[in-house]
């Protein structure tokens, strides 16, 4: 064989074999698996496992490109400088033939391990660590193990005979087509750009490929037999070491529990699988299921709004809307980013620190408001403007039953105007018909809508024109509230619009004037339930309340019975003493005349309706103590719920 893009041309057989073999594998994990194959759903059942085929190819590609990139650098080395190694290929040989059959071996072992714990392979496989006799006999004496045992070997002897076949027995030369070493070189590079776009498994600039990227439907088989068990053990394990996903340990969780079900007043849920877990039952319980449309506000602190005193006049709409609207005048946000934010607002839980909820190699599932909504007979669907794969987005939704998610891949490429995808009103407009359609279903629907215009960089469209000259920073605020107004235009025209409830809220605020080590303006927040026909007597709310009382304060707007198993509480009904929120590190405690902020072994204690700088803890220590204890034993309570698995 001549040396004519010897480089490539191997890779390009290891790539074809390893494929081919981890597809087998796949072909294997549905085989075992034929129970769950048979609760998909009939409509659309061979294109869904056909596309669950296609996502596990690309978890593949990245995997196994991941791991011969070394072998093609060391390959197009040898194909520049014109040299052939036998040394060089044996080592290649050997260094492939450990890794793959170590990825192998995961794709074998993770057919009964999904089989057991419906979880592709992960870093938890390895909790019996500390006991390896006992977790030896677990795998001999369980027939499930076994079942995989011949196929793979038969696998592992396959593979290492066309292996060698391709890296030791090929006779090759330095009898090269390309003459010149810089051809050579611009050959090697570009098809190691290709390879890099392999591994990083999507185009897209915002996000690489992650677990979120399997998730296609609402089927939860069909999105984790996408995934290739090496990638998903990989990443458990990088996300075991960070940070962010490190549990909070800041108080006793029997303590914790105990005081929240004080706090909520649960006396008695012994039937119930989580310890705050409560059900709801309205005095009334309606017949008329209105719909309901979330939007969810970039960056929208109260700090900008007229009605809170801002006197730059830009949000009009939002300040008129007050007054026809339960308005919530004491909302606080639980974190200060946008996944802090979807999630606190749909699944009622709090922002723990610098964890993030939305990632990690388990998608967990919520009782939030989709789940209870869609067990209620709507439809449910989010838009969000950019990339539904930032921030795990599509994946996270897909899996707490949102039926669909709609991204910048489904609006026109002309109307994609920056990284944050297209902007307020176009989002607003584009929603319009999906709405009209899901009405026209004859059942209700739940549809959040995610806008990001309010978030630098900051792309005002061509078609809007400021009112007045002033930064671009209050032109974009102005912006979104106009979008809105068009909003609320244009859904009047329809005729599902005096059957909808419109609930307003922003994912954060913005740190505006910062004061104290916590910006308070970055989590105080507007929340509004607007609908003519529904809300008949609008009203001023002074309840303190954060983010996370959204949800079964809905519910309790709707009239329709639920379990609460959240930290929120309906604020129509119960009144908080106090509302806690995280700042990443720090986390901050407010009440209606003191905010707390808790940082390390710091405590401040300020009274911030007069934007007073004194510390008050060490006069108020009992206040500081009950303060920092109501918002600890709160956020443990949730770590406690979430570690055990009991938010479902």
């Amino acid at each position: 064989m001549k040396n004519r893009l010897t480089n490539i041309k191997v890779i390009i057989k290891l790539y074809i074999l390893v494929l081919s073999i981890f597809t087998i594998f796949r072909a294997i994990f549905f085989i075992a698996n034929t129970n769950h194959i048979a609760k998909i759903d009939p409509d659309g059942k061979l294109i869904n496992i056909l596309k669950a085929f296609f996502m596990g190819l690309r978890f593949d590609i990245v995997v196994s490109g991941q791991i011969l990139f070394l072998p093609f650098i060391i390959l197009s080395v040898m194909f520049v400088i014109n040299r052939y190694s036998k040394v060089a290929h044996k080592i290649i040989y050997l260094y492939t033939l450990i890794l793959f059959i170590i990825a192998f071996t995961i794709s074998a072992v993770d057919v009964p391990f999904f089989m057991n714990f419906f979880e592709r392979f992960n870093i938890s496989a390895f909790q019996w660590i500390d006991s390896p006799g006992f977790m030896f006999k677990m795998i001999i004496g369980e027939p499930l193990y076994w079942f995989m045992f011949i196929p793979y070997v038969i696998i592992i002897f396959l593979f290492n005979k066309f292996l060698r076949r391709i890296l030791l027995k090929s006779n090759n030369t330095t009898d090269n087509k390309f003459s010149n070493i810089t051809v050579r070189t611009i050959i090697s590079l570009a098809f190691a750009f290709v390879m890099f776009l392999g591994i990083r498994g999507r185009l897209e600039s915002k996000s690489p490929i992650r677990i979120g990227t399997a998730y296609f439907c609402n089927n939860a088989f069909l999105n984790m037999s996408g995934l290739n068990p090496t990638f998903t053990f990989i990443k458990s394990a990088l996300d075991k070491g960070k940070s962010r996903y490190a549990e909070i340990n800041i108080m006793s969780e029997e303590e914790a529990i105990n005081f929240v079900k004080d706090n909520l007043k649960i006396d008695n849920n012994k039937n119930l699988k989580s310890p705050i877990s409560r059900v709801i039952t309205p005095d009334s319980i309606s017949e008329n299921k209105p719909n309901i449309v979330l939007i969810i506000m970039e960056s929208m602190s109260c700090g900008k709004m007229g009605i809170y005193g801002n006197n730059d006049n830009l949000t009009p709409f939002l300040d008129s809307l007050s007054n026809h609207s339960y308005t919530f005048d004491n909302i606080y946000s639980a974190g200060i980013h946008t996944f802090n934010g979807v999630y606190g607002t749909l699944m009622s839980y709090p922002s723990l620190f610098l964890q993030h909820p939305m990632k990690g190699t388990k998608i967990k599932k919520y009782n939030g408001i989709a789940s209870n909504l869609k067990e209620n007979g709507y439809s449910t669907v989010y838009f969000t403007t950019h990339d539904g794969q930032f921030d795990n987005i599509e994946g996270f939704l897909y899996a707490n039953d949102f039926e669909k998610v709609i991204s910048e891949a489904d609006y026109p490429s002309d109307r994609v105007v920056s990284t944050l995808g297209v902007p307020d009103d176009y989002l607003f407009e584009y929603s319009i018909p999906v709405l009209n359609n899901l009405a026209q279903k004859k059942k209700p629907f739940f549809a959040t809508l995610m806008t990001a215009s309010d978030h630098g960089p900051y792309t005002i469209p061509e078609y809007y024109t400021p009112t007045r000259d002033m930064s671009k920073k209050k032109q974009i605020v102005e912006y979104a509230d106009w979008s809105l107004r068009k909003m609320i235009n244009m859904a009047k025209k329809e005729d599902w619009f005096d059957n909808t409830l419109f609930v307003f809220i922003a994912d954060h605020g913005h740190p505006i004037d910062p004061k104290y080590k916590i910006s308070l303006n970055y989590h105080h927040i507007p929340m509004m339930f607007y609908s003519p026909k529904i809300i008949k007597s609008p009203e001023r709310i002074q309840n303190i309340g954060g983010q996370i009382d959204l949800f079964p304060t809905l519910m309790g707007i709707i009239n329709i019975p639920y379990v609460n198993n959240t930290l929120g509480v309906d604020l129509l009904k119960h009144n908080r003493e106090y509302m806690y929120m995280c700042s990443d590190n720090k986390f901050g405690v407010i009440n209606n005349e003191y905010f707390l902020v808790v940082e390390k072994d710091n405590r401040g204690l300020y009274k911030y309706r007069d934007g007073d700088l004194k510390n008050y803890a060490t006069e108020n220590r009992d206040l500081v103590d009950k303060m920092e204890k109501y918002g600890k034993a709160n956020m443990q309570a949730a770590q406690y719920i979430i570690k055990n698995d009991l938010q479902r």
